[in-house]
């Protein structure tokens, strides 16, 4: 499949780098995926039918923004209805993402692994080639894996609007 790349797509400390993939909207159609949980089963978006899903897509848990994105939204998932779920998507390794689950106390945020293929990436508009990993985003997808809120967030250091995307995910639910 021939992917755009998006010169100056995201940035680390002002640096631009190349990111592949066109950017998903809201209204689009959210193309499967075929990550790694923790456990090395693979996950799909069939997992997940009928669900709300906020998608937390972090470059690596092991730095601190990524870090305390994954921590805030594991707090938040406590008060969501049970028709959302919350995955972190990064390019860890699963047994990295376990190790770091267990760790940080996380246990209401599943934690996924593109780094396999980075098909997942590359079809959400989000692998930084220069370091293979993800641009930091949040894509809220409803029941019928339709976007209905999407933050491409360009300087990887700063965090996604986590009141926009909580916000989003309600009002799919309602």
């Amino acid at each position: 499949m021939d992917y755009e790349i998006r010169e100056g797509g995201a940035t680390i400390r002002g640096n631009p780098l190349k990111v592949r993939g066109t950017m998903l909207k809201a209204g689009d159609k959210a193309p499967d995926f075929q990550l790694v949980a923790t456990d090395m089963s693979t996950k799909s978006l069939s997992d997940y039918a009928g669900k709300i899903k906020i998608l937390s897509v972090v470059p690596s848990l092991d730095t601190s923004v990524c870090d305390a994105q994954t921590r805030r939204f594991n707090q938040e998932a406590v008060e969501l209805d049970e028709d959302i779920v919350v995955l972190t998507v990064s390019a860890d390794l699963p047994f990295a993402q376990k190790r770091w689950c267990a760790a940080a106390d996380v246990d209401r945020v599943e934690t996924l692994s593109s780094h396999k293929d980075m098909q997942f990436s590359d079809d959400y508009g989000l692998h930084v080639l220069d370091w293979r990993v993800n641009q930091r985003a949040v894509i809220v997808l409803n029941a019928n894996d339709e976007v209905t809120y999407a933050q491409y967030v360009t300087e990887i250091g700063e965090e996604v609007n986590f009141d926009a995307a909580l916000e989003a995910a309600r009002a799919t639910n309602r």
